[in-house]
């Protein structure tokens, strides 16, 4: 019964979807204010109707209700009670419900907190946001529906994907989704926009906080998922330009751009062209990534593939959107005022390279994710696209923005002097130097690049405190003075500043992982031992383990350094009940300047077991970066400049006649 009333709800959220995608646009275009506030109201109740059906199904997960078809095919009862919540959206049906709700969210949140926009965006905003939801609802009821009961409902279910039983997967999607979803409020901001033909500093300040909120929930998802990657399938990496891993880049790199450009529109009124059609890319990109996750047109360890038919929907509804928005902007962009003129060497100058650059980024990752796709489309063959492209296409671009990112907050607007910029960052250039002349002295070996990579991680960390100090006037005034300013600097300032410092720690802990790291494969019998990097680690054993719904085998090892005692960690092979599907379980120790990382292999003819050992140097930095990045994010969120908007413009007063 429960099933069936989150079906309905779902039926009744379309309905009041299609009164949102309707309604308040007729009541803007006729100027009736209770059409367009009744906008308001249907996002709110699409947000109730929403959870409602996914609080059904989640009851069905948590319940063991096998007779729904979805549960029986995604569940076990003997799965654990986080894996049984996080079964809803580890499967296609319930990720899209999971989509909707967070759209619902998105969409229910403007109408709450939009008070400060003016009556006819707010309507104009909800009823795209309308539009968005009804598509996606529709995609459910008539071709994802997770509410389908089963005839014969079976004492048991199949299981989830052992590889998604993992903490990091099970909160990695909704995270994720938030980004992406996320996206759809700045694109509707942005479609709004052009029917009412108007771009200002204002819209520009109620863009920021949602293109903000979707850049750091993106940030913290792919962050999620790179960890679950290195820990969870046990092959030592972190990212392997994987489709899925690129479906989420792509938008987060335009994202980015969309973050800086809004605030030249903001400042200088310029670039509203440019800013709108970064919007529309954004969620444009989301759409795509959905499309090749969802579709089964691309393939990845973590894709729900699916039937052509399916795909097809999505399809459909990525052409409307994206070729409707697309046709929209051909239509109204060229009667948008430009807005003011800058000098090439300006804060303006540099926020255009910026973005420049983060396009043509994203271009590369696109070019490299969609050609096998054509290719296979065109010739019926395969064609591999692998890291060695990326890096010789996405990473020279970075280099060079990464070498400009310090320089632009030095920059003024309109105008600036550059050699004058380039003197406030000399002390931040020569600690980067100094960096990269330590790290040749204490390694004294290959790859050169590898102390440059690493000096523009630290370029990236002193250049953004260089312009903190700068700010609060340190070292010029007393502490306590400096710390006065520091604690009444705007927030978004502090969270600029610790998303680039956390950019910068990010690099140098990918560079030293990447070129550092040590590893020893060897067959090792019960009681031999391995030596790693300094580490000795000996195979105490192994024994036999049974989970909840999985049997297993672990090792267990010792790892000393110098005759001292380091830790015991154990590695484990699990099959799972009842798929019989293997996982490894990685032994790890985590450190600040690096983690010892151990997984058991298959048993040899001779009694002894394949033990890989990797030593990799500042791993956990790569995650400490990307959560400084988030936190900045989230700081920068609560600046409240970025919560009230712009304020309405008092009417310019009347000069006096002169007595």
């Amino acid at each position: 019964m429960i099933a069936e009333l989150g079906h309905f709800a779902l039926a009744i959220a379309l309905a009041v979807a299609a009164w949102q995608m309707v309604m308040p646009l007729y009541g803007a275009a006729r100027g009736s204010a209770s059409l367009m506030a009744s906008g308001s109201v249907a996002a709110l109740l699409q947000l109730l109707l929403s959870g409602l059906a996914f609080a059904a199904l989640t009851h069905a997960y948590v319940t063991n209700d096998f007779s729904v078809a979805n549960v029986a095919e995604n569940s076990h009862s003997s799965k654990p009670l986080l894996y049984q919540f996080a079964g809803v959206w580890g499967n296609h049906e319930g990720s899209m419900l999971l989509w909707v709700l967070i759209l619902s969210i998105f969409g229910a949140s403007v109408a709450a907190f939009g008070n400060h926009l003016p009556a006819t965006l707010k309507a104009r905003v909800l009823a795209v946001q309308g539009a968005i939801g009804f598509a996606f609802l529709l995609f459910v009821i008539a071709a994802s529906n997770p509410f389908l009961r089963l005839e014969n409902p079976p004492i048991d279910g199949r299981g989830l994907n052992p590889i998604l039983q993992d903490p990091a997967l099970a909160f990695h999607p909704p995270f994720l989704y938030s980004g992406y979803v996320g996206l759809s409020v700045t694109f509707s901001f942005a479609v709004a926009a052009l029917l009412e033909g108007r771009v200002d500093a204002a819209w520009a300040r109620w863009v920021r906080p949602w293109t903000l909120l979707s850049w750091a929930f993106l940030t913290i998802g792919i962050a999620m998922g790179s960890w679950w990657a290195y820990y969870e399938l046990g092959w030592g990496g972190f990212w392997f330009w994987d489709p899925v891993e690129n479906a989420s880049l792509m938008p987060w790199l335009i994202a980015t751009a969309l973050l800086h450009s809004a605030i030249v529109v903001e400042k200088r009124d310029a670039l509203k062209i440019w800013t709108i059609l970064l919007a529309i890319l954004a969620f444009s990109l989301s759409l795509v990534g959905t499309f090749l996750v969802r579709s089964g047109v691309l393939t990845s360890v973590h894709a729900f593939a699916v039937d052509p038919q399916r795909g097809l929907f999505i399809l459909i509804i990525l052409l409307t959107f994206i070729g409707g928005s697309l046709a929209l902007f051909a239509w109204r962009a060229p009667s948008l005022r430009t807005g003011g003129l800058f000098s090439p060497v300006s804060r303006e100058g540099g926020l255009v390279l910026n973005n420049i650059l983060l396009c043509a980024a994203c271009g590369a990752v696109f070019a490299g994710t969609l050609n096998p796709l054509a290719y296979e489309i065109l010739t019926n063959g395969k064609m591999t696209v692998g890291p060695p492209y990326f890096n010789m296409t996405f990473g020279p671009i970075m280099l060079v923005l990464l070498v400009l990112v310090p320089v632009g907050p030095f920059l003024t607007w309109k105008r600036s002097e550059g050699w004058k910029t380039l003197r406030y960052l000399s002390w931040s250039a020569v600690a980067a130097l100094l960096v990269a002349v330590a790290l040749l002295v204490i390694v004294r070996r290959g790859p050169w690049f590898a102390p440059v990579a690493i000096a523009l991680g630290a370029w990236l960390i002193f250049g953004a405190l260089r312009e903190l100090a700068l700010r609060i006037g340190w070292p010029q005034v007393p502490l306590s003075t400096a710390w006065h300013r520091l604690i009444g600097l705007p927030r978004n300032m502090i969270g600029t500043t610790l998303a680039h410092a956390g950019l910068g720690f990010l690099l140098a802990a990918v560079v030293i992982l990447s070129v550092w790291k040590v590893e020893n494969i060897a067959s090792v019998p019960v009681g031999g031992s391995i030596d790693l990097g300094g580490y000795t680690i000996k195979f105490v054993g192994v024994q036999d383990t049974k989970g909840p719904n999985y049997d297993g085998l672990a090792g267990t090892f010792q790892i000393t350094r110098n005759g001292g005692d380091v830790a015991t960690v154990i590695s484990e092979k699990r099959i799972f009940r009842p798929s019989r599907m293997p996982t490894t379980e990685v032994g790890l120790v985590q450190g600040l300047a690096g983690d010892i990382y151990i997984v058991l292999g298959d048993k040899g003819t001779d009694g002894s077991y394949a033990v890989r050992a990797s030593y990799n140097p500042l791993a956990s930095w790569i995650w400490l970066g990307a959560a400084i990045m988030f936190a900045g994010g989230l700081l920068s969120l609560t600046d409240r400049r970025l919560r009230i908007g712009v304020p309405k413009r008092a009417a310019a007063a009347v000069p006096q006649a002169a007595e």
